[in-house]
């Protein structure tokens, strides 16, 4: 294994840990309380008024500590010996990389400064690191192709989008109409845009996903709800071939620069050379220059004829 392997392994594994760190000082039995004693005064009494939360274990913080030392070592040495700056901050890993690594400093710089729902503000910024899983695509050849063909897919991927918005405004308003026009005592469709949600429920049919917490109890509604499941189901399908092949396409390239046999120039050192002198750098010069001559009189000749 070459340093650079070594090197690649030891920064998958801290990106990795420091995933698993965010995701299991979530759970409670990896959380302990803090307890937080707030004084106020009023004019006839003094209130001690004590507020229970809870916190991450400490131990999750030196396992983050240890991964942004070297994250923070490696972003300093790739800005360190970049070509161009300017071509280091278009990049979007190592902007991720940075911001990423600054919400860890932050964050330990607020620590002890804030306390309560405060916190919870600033440990909700912290899902910036988990940005940190597109530093992978660096080291995993079937995630760049995938981010290449998202990439190449971003015009299909927009009219998509549009697509899908237009559908869920357009069966938004029918299913809303659909409920009103007969009688039903049970309609949950009271609002397009608040209150139950008719944009939420167009949304969810459109992606066939179909929770049930919001259903049409009219003939009418049942058959808007059906088209717009259809619908969804045509939209979402159009642009899957363009995709499907891009991917095919990054795909095969790929494989064909992997089976390129992979040339490696090997320098000299200074006491292997052996300098050509006298008559035997003649000759050799002749020799090549004779070579060169008669290969393009062969290639003239094979041309006339």
């Amino acid at each position: 294994m070459t340093n650079l392997q070594v090197i690649s392994v030891i920064s998958v594994f801290f990106v990795i840990t420091s995933i698993i760190c965010f995701c299991l000082k979530t759970h409670p039995n990896f959380r302990i309380p803090d307890i937080d004693i707030e004084f106020r005064n009023d004019s006839t009494h003094a209130l001690v008024v004590t507020k229970i939360a809870t916190r991450a274990h400490p131990a999750f913080f030196y396992i983050e500590f240890v991964s942004n030392i070297w994250f923070t070592m490696e972003l300093f040495i790739r800005f360190l010996f970049c070509p161009k700056i300017s071509q280091f901050t278009r990049q979007a890993v190592n902007i991720i990389d940075l911001i990423a690594t600054l919400s860890f400093y932050i964050d330990w710089a607020l620590d002890r400064t804030i306390t309560g729902a405060n916190r919870d503000t600033v440990e909700f910024f912290s899902i910036i690191r988990i940005l940190r899983l597109f530093k992978l695509t660096q080291h995993f050849s079937g995630l760049k192709i995938l981010f290449q063909t998202f990439r190449a897919s971003a015009q299909e991927l927009l009219l998509l989008v549009f697509f899908v918005l237009l559908g869920i405004v357009i069966f938004a308003a029918l299913i809303y109409y659909a409920e009103r026009v007969e009688t039903n005592p049970d309609n949950q469709f009271h609002s397009i845009p608040v209150e139950r949600d008719v944009l939420y429920w167009a949304i969810i049919t459109m992606c066939t996903i179909g929770f049930g917490d919001m259903v049409p109890k009219t003939y009418l509604g049942m058959l808007v709800g059906s088209l717009c499941a259809l619908m969804g189901v045509l939209t979402i399908a159009l642009p899957v071939p363009v995709i499907v092949s891009n991917f095919a396409m990054f795909y095969s390239h790929a494989q064909a620069r992997s089976k390129l046999p992979k040339k490696r120039r090997r320098i000299l050192q200074p006491h292997e050379i052996k300098p050509m002198v006298g008559g035997l750098a003649s000759i050799r010069l002749f020799n090549s220059l004779t070579h060169k001559m008669c290969h393009q009189f062969i290639r003239h000749i094979c041309w006339m004829l």
